[in-house]
């Protein structure tokens, strides 16, 4: 009886100390945690990921696909739990990793540093850069019970969407072209890792919209993609160099003679103002002189027009070396 009873007490206060004391738990202020009841996670009851603002980045087709149902969220602080409940709990610190990170197999992508992709024209070429992500709390059942390792989906969605871009990346570059009217830009498609080195921030900023489904999908919000070098192969570094310098060289021509050519039409301008300056100056006094004739003539007649005649030519003869006169007719 005795043992019956020692063994009762001992189960009790083994009892307390495993699910009594054993119960309380912490959640960190970077932490949080989610408690399910006989294995189902605390669910709030008609609502999922769906009405939430983290799926509005999802495709029509893709809503289905990701419709995560919401869960009550543990925060902060300090709590106690049933013995039929279990604690599921995950850190939402931000982390940053490589853009080659891999994390099922440290060994690849160079250790994580450089991600390889191929360019639209073929060439294979190395990516380095940094990722920034951390786990959404409007999510947390992807992370805890929908996907097994939600960090290696992400990285793969990740660099899926990268090399796609990558392999059909395409650079609008202006050039111009001179015509009768003027210079008229047309718009050419540039695939090399010369362009894809110019549009760094373009492809960054791409890759932000691009990954913006990641929450609604694995419940990991990617907070920015930052690549910062795109490494050609050896074999072919001292011809892309050339071929910058060789652009250079053409831009820097096309510059000049575009400035010789802008300089030229404004000296033509001038010119043409300059002669219609000469034109009007020459004209204003004969449209002055024939006014004051007019005048002459309506108020004295034809002989005040006359003697008018008669003395400029005796101004005229003055300066005059030598004068023809014709004869009159009746002195023949």
């Amino acid at each position: 009886m005795e043992i019956a009873v020692g063994i009762c007490v001992g189960f009790i206060l083994w009892f307390f100390a495993r699910y009594g004391i054993g119960g309380f738990y912490t959640i960190g202020p970077n932490e949080r945690a989610v408690l399910s009841t006989f294995g189902k996670a605390q669910r709030l009851e008609g609502m999922t990921t769906l009405d939430h603002p983290v799926s509005f980045s999802l495709r029509q087709e893709e809503r289905e696909r990701y419709q995560y149902p919401q869960v009550r969220v543990v925060g902060p602080g300090v709590y106690w739990k049933l013995p039929w409940q279990t604690l599921h709990k995950t850190s939402i610190a931000t982390i940053t990793v490589p853009i080659g990170f891999d994390p099922e197999n440290g060994e690849a992508n160079g250790g994580g540093h450089t991600l390889e992709a191929v360019t639209k024209d073929q060439l294979n070429t190395g990516l380095s850069g940094q990722l920034r992500f951390t786990v959404t709390e409007q999510n947390l059942y992807a992370v805890l019970f929908g996907v097994k390792q939600p960090v290696a989906h992400v990285m793969g969605f990740f660099i899926s969407i990268l090399r796609d871009r990558i392999a059909n990346f395409e650079a609008p570059i202006a050039t111009a072209e001179v015509e009768a009217q003027g210079a008229v830009g047309e718009v050419l498609h540039g695939i090399s890792i010369n362009d894809l080195r110019k549009n760094l921030r373009e492809l960054n900023e791409r890759m932000d919209r691009e990954c913006a489904s990641a929450a609604a999908r694995y419940g990991i919000q990617l907070d920015a993609a930052l690549i910062t070098a795109i490494d050609p192969p050896q074999d072919v570094d001292s011809a892309l160099a050339a071929i910058n310098t060789a652009h250079n060289h053409v831009s820097s021509e096309i510059s000049l003679a575009q400035a010789a050519a802008d300089q030229r039409i404004v000296q033509s301008r001038r010119a043409v103002e300059i002669e219609t300056l000469n034109a009007h100056a020459e004209v204003e006094p004969l449209l002055a002189l024939a006014t004051q004739l007019g005048e002459l003539a309506g108020a004295g007649g034809v002989g005040a027009v006359k003697a008018y005649v008669r003395n400029a030519q005796l101004a005229l003869r003055k300066k005059s070396k030598q004068v023809v006169l014709n004869a009159p007719e009746n002195t023949l």
